[in-house]
């Protein structure tokens, strides 16, 4: 998984609340059993002009410039509510988003956005809305610079807004870890109980 540090990038705003995981890409999309290939369908009802469809929708905001090059969302409350399906994060990640900036998160897709990469961050819905309004006003060249090192959102104006993130969280970004890697790490400490355990119930690896 790829590191996060350090992001600076141009920010779409979709202030919508309660943006869920079927809007993010809906099921008709999810026709693969990989993580690729999913970008195509992420916000297809919003994207394209008629469903299954790949004729772009010409006043939704990632299919104009600059914003088709946006790595960061700026978004309302509960974003990535709804029902669990890890297609959505896929299909963000992908395209190229790397942070989401929104007042709130559904829970599940908050934990699928640390684990595949995407920095979800947690910010007043003011906040939000002013940053965007910032973004809004010179897109190419009012960008949105988001910090995991300091834990801060920077916007235009230079002012910096502190997020709040799990710890364990933090550090699967930072070092570009999975759930899987992450247990890796303690290697020693599984083998050394498993010699441990080997000791005390024999009995338990006699069919190895």
């Amino acid at each position: 998984m790829e590191k996060f540090t350090v992001l600076e990038a141009i920010a779409a705003p979709i202030l919508r609340i309660n943006i869920d995981t079927d809007v993010i890409i809906p099921s008709r999309e999810m026709k693969r059993v990989s993580k690729e290939g999913l970008s195509d369908g992420m916000f297809a009802n919003w994207r394209y002009t008629e469903p299954g469809g790949r004729e772009e929708q010409a006043d939704f905001i990632l299919n104009q410039e600059p914003y088709r090059q946006a790595k960061i969302i700026l978004s309302g409350d509960n974003f990535g509510c709804g029902s669990s399906r890890e297609h959505a994060v896929w299909a963000l990640h992908e395209w190229g988003i790397r942070a989401i900036i929104a007042p709130g998160f559904g829970n599940i897709f908050y934990g699928n956005c640390i684990r595949n990469g995407i920095l979800p961050v947690v910010l007043a819905n003011d906040v939000v809305e002013n940053i965007a309004a910032q973004v809004e006003a010179n897109p190419a060249n009012n960008l949105v610079n988001v910090n995991l090192s300091n834990c801060t959102v920077t916007a235009a104006d230079g002012l910096a807004h502190a997020f709040e993130i799990g710890p364990g969280d933090r550090e699967m970004l930072l070092e570009g870890l999975d759930a899987i890697a992450v247990t890796q790490r303690r290697d020693d400490e599984i083998l050394a109980f498993q010699a441990r355990d080997r000791l005390k119930r024999p009995w338990i690896y006699l069919e190895e």
